[in-house]
């Protein structure tokens, strides 16, 4: 994946990140292009859950910024990514036994998941989980305003 730099904005220092009021992280999370640099503040920096979800639910993510995201302590990013269309299968087979059950809800219905793994989520503890498995897979949506990055929604 190849970001464009913004020639408008300096690089940002970490300390000068975290000092940012939150609607200002939102609107970069969010914004269209990010720099290298502006996507490693928010992967490794940011403290906000509201802005570390909306940068998961980027359609332009890398697979290493997956990755990391994956290893999320909150399971609202876990499930964000859960519902990417773009998962590895070791990905979709971690987010299959996630001990959360929304996030394992969320893949049952990702075609990213192979039917081997869906099967057992059709026995899950959690009827919810259960019936989401029992469905046909279904693609997310992706949607797009002008000025900001494509998003993966439910």
């Amino acid at each position: 994946m190849e970001t464009q730099p913004n020639p408008s904005v300096a690089p940002i220092s970490a300390r000068a990140y975290k000092a940012l009021p939150l609607e200002e992280r939102l609107a970069l999370a969010l914004r269209e292009h990010l720099s290298e640099d502006e996507r490693l503040l928010i992967l490794h920096h940011e403290q906000w859950m509201q802005v570390r979800c909306y940068f998961a639910r980027r359609a332009d993510l890398a697979p290493n910024e997956i990755a990391v995201l994956l290893d999320d302590q909150d399971h609202v990013i876990r499930l964000c990514i859960a519902k990417r269309p773009d998962l590895a299968p070791l990905q979709a087979a971690r987010c299959a036994t996630d001990h959360n059950p929304n996030v394992r809800y969320a893949i049952a219905r990702n075609p990213a998941l192979s039917d081997d793994l869906r099967e057992p989520l059709k026995a899950d503890p959690d009827p919810l989980v259960r019936r989401a498995a029992a469905k046909t897979p279904r693609p997310p949506r992706i949607t797009t305003r002008p000025g900001q990055a494509a998003l993966i929604r439910s």
